[in-house]
C-alpha cells in the first residue's frame, strides 16, 4: 500500500509544481469507507488509500484548482498548513497526472457488459439453480456419477491421462476466467487474462483494473464467479455422463471423458482452499475482512522477522502497513508459512516419489527389456514432454519474475486480480 497522507512533512526536497496552474490529471474514482478513501485510475489499475481531508484537496486538484488555491483551501477548511508541492509530487508518483501533451479522452464503453449483464441476471440465476437441482437429483439416482477419483482412470495409456488432466481442462480453466471477468465487465470493469506462477504451479490469473473502487457487497459476485462456474460445470458434466449411461452400468468413452474432467474441476474448486498462495478465498477473505494489501505486508512481516533472527534490522517500517492489514498479518503471516511448508512437504514427500514412479514407467516404455508397441513409445515420450514442458514454463516465468523484480517500477498499488486457477 501508498500511503500519501495529506499532511505531508513541510520540509520536502521534490521539485516544486507551477504554483498557479492547474495540475493535469487523468480522472478518478473515489470510494468512500468510513475514514478512509479509496482512489485511483479506473483504466490502470492502480489505487491508494487516502484519508478523507487528503481524497478532498486531491478533488480540488482535479476539478481545476492550482495547487496554491488548494493549499489555501486546506488551510482555511482544516486550520493546517500542507506542502503542496510534496502532495502534487506524490501524485505524480502515483501516476494521478499527466504528462504534457498527454489528452484524456471519455472512457470506452467495455466490452461485453451487456452480456455480463445478462448471464448474472435473475434469469441466469434461474437457470444455475435448475441445473444444480437436476444433479442433486441425478446424484441420489445414480450415485456412480458423484465425481470420485477413479473416474480418471479410464484408459492405461497415460499420456491420454495427461491430456485430460492438462489439456482438457484449459477450456474449463477458461470458462472459470470468462465468469470472473463477464461478472466483472457488468459493472464497468476493464479485465485482462494473463499466466502465472504459484509455487510450482502454473496458474491462469483475470485481473479486473477498477474492483476495489467498487461497493465491497458488489465485489463479492466478480470474486465467487470462477468457483461458481466450476460448480455448474461439475453439475453440467455430471449429469450428461448419466444421460449417456449403457443400460449395463457401463459408460461410453463421452461419458467417462466428462467424468474424467468433472473430478478434475472439483479438485481444482478444492484448490482454492490454499488461499495463502492468492487464490478467489483469498480475495474473498481480504474483502470480508477489508484489508488493503494483506499478502505483501505479511510477506513484508516476514522478512523483519527473519531479518531480526540473523541480527540485522528491519527493512519495513510497519507504520506504512494499513491498520487492518498489520492486524491480520499476524496470523495470515504464520498461515503463509505453514501452507508453504505442508505444499513443499507434500511435494517432497508425497507427490515427488509417486511422480518418480510414473517418470520410470514412462521411461520404461521407451527403452528397457523387451518389445515395446508404438503407441506405448509414443505414450511415454508424449508423457514426458507435457510433464517436463510444465516444468519448463514454471521456471522460465519464476526467473521473468526476479528479473521483473529488479528493474525499477512505481510504487505498488492495490490491483485486484481474482483467481488464479491451476493450469
Amino acid at each position: 500500500m501508498v500511503n500519501l497522507d495529506a499532511t505531508v512533512d513541510a520540509h520536502s526536497s521534490r521539485p516544486s509544481p507551477a504554483m498557479d496552474s492547474p495540475i493535469p490529471m487523468y480522472r478518478l474514482a473515489y470510494l468512500q469507507e468510513g475514514d478512509e478513501v479509496t482512489v485511483g485510475r479506473l483504466e490502470e489499475g492502480g489505487f491508494v488509500v487516502l484519508p478523507k481531508d487528503g481524497a478532498d484537496l486531491l478533488r480540488r486538484l482535479e476539478d481545476g484548482a492550482t495547487p496554491r488555491q488548494a493549499a489555501q483551501w486546506y488551510l482555511e477548511s482544516f486550520g493546517e498548513a500542507i506542502d503542496i508541492s510534496d502532495f502534487v509530487a506524490d501524485l505524480v508518483e502515483l501516476g494521478f497526472v499527466r504528462s504534457k501533451g498527454v489528452e484524456t479522452s471519455d472512457a470506452e464503453p467495455v466490452r461485453w457488459a451487456r452480456l455480463g449483464r445478462a448471464v448474472f441476471s435473475p434469469l441466469g440465476a434461474t437457470i444455475y439453480a435448475v441445473v444444480l437441482a437436476t444433479f442433486v437429483v441425478t446424484a441420489v439416482r445414480t450415485p456412480v456419477i458423484v465425481p470420485h477419483y477413479s473416474n480418471i482412470f479410464f484408459t492405461h495409456y497415460i499420456s491420454v491421462l495427461l491430456f485430460v488432466l492438462f489439456l482438457g481442462q484449459l477450456p474449463l480453466i477458461l470458462l472459470h476466467e470468462t465468469a470472473h471477468a463477464l461478472a466483472g465487465r457488468r459493472l464497468g470493469l476493464h479485465s485482462k487474462l494473463s499466466v502465472g506462477r504459484r509455487l510450482h504451479y502454473v496458474v491462469f490469473e483475470t485481473t479486473m483494473d477498477g474492483l476495489v473502487a467498487v461497493p465491497r457487497n458488489k465485489r463479492l459476485l466478480p470474486i465467487l464467479a470462477g468457483v461458481c462456474a466450476d460448480i455448474g460445470v461439475v453439475a453440467v458434466l455430471s449429469v450428461f455422463a448419466a444421460a449417456l449411461r449403457r443400460s449395463d452400468g457401463s459408460f461410453p468413452l463421452p461419458a467417462a471423458l466428462a467424468l474424467a474432467l468433472a473430478y478434475m474441476t472439483v479438485i481444482r474448486i478444492l484448490w482454492q482452499g490454499r488461499f495463502f498462495l492468492q487464490t478467489d478465498l483469498y480475495y474473498l477473505v481480504v474483502t470480508a475482512l477489508g484489508c488493503v494489501d494483506l499478502h505483501t505486508t505479511a510477506k513484508q512481516l516476514l522478512n523483519n522477522i527473519g531479518r531480526r533472527l540473523i541480527g540485522r534490522p528491519a527493512r519495513f517500517d510497519p507504520q506504512d502497513w494499513h491498520p487492518r492489514d498489520r492486524r491480520a498479518a499476524r496470523w495470515y503471516s504464520i498461515l503463509i508459512v505453514v501452507g508453504y511448508g505442508i505444499a513443499i512437504g507434500t511435494l517432497l514427500l508425497g507427490l515427488l516419489p509417486a511422480a518418480v514412479r510414473v517418470f520410470s514407467e514412462a521411461g520404461s516404455r521407451l527403452g528397457g527389456q523387451g518389445s515395446k508397441s508404438g503407441l506405448e513409445v509414443l505414450d511415454g515420450v508424449v508423457f514426458l514432454v507435457l510433464s517436463i514442458g510444465e516444468l519448463v514454463l514454471a521456471g522460465y516465468l519464476f526467473v521473468r519474475e526476479r528479473r521483473n523484480a529488479r528493474e525499477p517500477v512505481p510504487p505498488a498499488l492495490d490491483n485486484a486480480p481474482t483467481r488464479d486457477v491451476p493450469a
